[in-house]
């Protein structure tokens, strides 16, 4: 047997050059004094490899339809033999990837290994971190259920705010106007094919970056990184191989991690599916996964008029910031013990994000769907309505829509007040507006009856000042567009 064991290495290395490739990779020195903490960079792309098996085991029994995603899921955690096992798997090999990519970026800035030579290898490190986030959030949906659902109607209503473009963003996002089948479609393809390649490929960009510039040397204060570079040549002919030491706490690391996933997939087991995706269900809490938690605190409890500036600038903002970090202070003094501003930015920003994610985790999604409930339409509102205008107004109010939209000064303010609604939406436009929905209000086209929604758009058309005219469809001649006016 150990013969014949031989004999196929001999053959591969033969054709494959093993030696050649393996061993002097094994045998490249690294510095002395690499500790653990150089581990979670090797454990990190240990669990991207279990999410890439896990995921493709997956993808034999998922089915990337919007009729039957929720039912293929449900078939993985109750009837395919260890399905729930794989999938459990999946979503906590994700969570892992994210906190061991975190805990490895965080050691490599407080140690300042971003720091000359190797700013390329951190802005590398960042794009895998975007696209590793990108993987969670595109997982997050193909779950599709409720809270996958309205996550991604969240998530479409803040793209829509995109100055300029926002509508051409979300149809791009959604693959139409509205949450559908094509939008799973993109979101799927997404996460198998766009995201594991840009991922898989930044990765060997960044591997080649650290076999090229070297496992950065543990920083002495004092030092600057400019010393470090000039010095490393020589300080690296006294370090040790990877091989066996280097290998052994990377080894033992790697295990630890998959253990952890493997152990909390037994244990919880599987994730989801939290019911079926419903357009009408409006009780559905759109919670995000963890890593995204922040930025739903932030679209839960800023006030509306800074909603759309904060999440859309806030992301782009930090990933800028990230990239410029080693542009901005890629050279000097290496030590945290010298930097300590450097240790106060880590401790502002996992402080800021922990509460942050703690309030994701607890505040409601919207305003509190009872709060305008027993407070009357203003009468002025109502006084000079028609009976089919009056009983429209009954329908907004007994469907609680002042709990998200204010008129004549009073209700909530997620949505747009509707004083001025007949202004800005023609009759079809409303109509299509309260049947399908569209940013963050849900589609109510099939909890209305045909008569309620009637009479729930005539009230709104007469919501407008006395001196605005109401709005009409610009294809229809302005003699024989009345259906919006008095």
């Amino acid at each position: 047997m150990r013969s014949l064991i031989v004999k196929l290495y001999e053959w591969l290395d033969l054709r494959f050059g093993i030696r050649e490739s393996i061993v002097p990779l094994a045998q490249h020195p690294i510095p002395r004094g690499a500790t653990w903490l150089y581990s979670f960079g090797s454990a990190t792309m240990t669990l991207l490899l279990l999410q890439i098996l896990t995921g493709i085991l997956l993808a034999m029994t998922y089915v990337p339809s919007a009729n039957e995603a929720y039912t293929s899921l449900e078939y993985l955690n109750y009837e395919q033999p260890l399905g729930w096992f794989l999938r459990a798997m999946h979503f906590y090999g994700s969570s892992g990837m994210v906190i061991m990519l975190l805990v490895h970026m965080t050691q490599v800035f407080l140690m300042g290994a971003y720091k000359y030579p190797r700013e390329a290898t951190w802005i590398v490190g960042v794009g895998l971190l975007v696209f590793t986030l990108g993987m969670a959030f595109t997982g997050q949906v193909l779950r599709w259920d409720q809270d996958a659902y309205w996550g991604v109607g969240v998530g479409a209503a803040i793209a829509g705010r995109t100055p300029g473009i926002g509508p051409q963003v979300v149809q791009l996002m959604l693959g139409g106007p509205t949450i559908a089948a094509e939008t799973l479609s993109r979101f799927f393809a997404m996460h198998v094919f766009v995201l594991p390649g840009l991922l898989l490929t930044f990765l060997a960009v960044h591997l080649y970056l650290v076999v090229r510039q070297g496992v950065s040397t543990p920083p002495v204060p004092g030092k600057s990184a400019e010393q470090y570079d000039a010095e490393y040549h020589e300080e690296i002919k006294r370090g040790e191989p990877f091989y066996p030491d280097g290998v052994f706490r990377d080894m033992v690391t790697c295990a630890l991690a998959v253990i952890v996933v493997v152990v909390l997939s037994a244990w919880v087991g599987p994730y989801g599916p939290n019911g079926p995706p419903d357009p009408t269900l409006i009780e559905a809490d759109p919670r995000p996964d963890w890593p995204f938690l922040w930025v739903f605190a932030l679209a839960a409890l800023c006030p509306p008029s800074l909603e759309g500036p904060m999440l859309l600038g806030i992301v782009p903002l930090g990933i800028t910031l990230l990239v410029l970090v080693p542009i901005i202070g890629g050279r000097g003094e290496r030590s945290p013990r010298r930097r300590p501003l450097a240790v106060a930015v880590v401790l502002l920003v996992f402080t800021t994000l922990g509460v942050l994610s703690y309030l994701g985790a607890t505040a409601p999604w919207s305003p509190d769907m009872t709060g305008w409930s027993a407070d009357p339409t203003p009468v002025s509102l109502v006084k000079t309505l028609s009976p089919v205008e009056l009983q429209g107004a009954l329908v907004m109010q007994n469907k609680n829509c002042r709990n998200c939209h204010a008129i004549g000064g009073l209700g909530g303010h997620r949505g747009p007040d509707l004083d001025g609604v007949a202004v800005r939406l023609d009759h079809d436009e409303l109509v299509r507006q309260v049947v399908q929905g569209g940013g963050d209000m849900p589609a109510y086209g099939r909890q209305l009856s045909s008569a309620e929604i009637t009479t729930l758009v005539a009230f709104l058309e007469r919501l407008r000042p006395d001196r605005e005219a109401a709005a009409r469809d610009a294809a229809i001649p302005e003699t024989s567009a009345g259906s919006g006016g008095e």
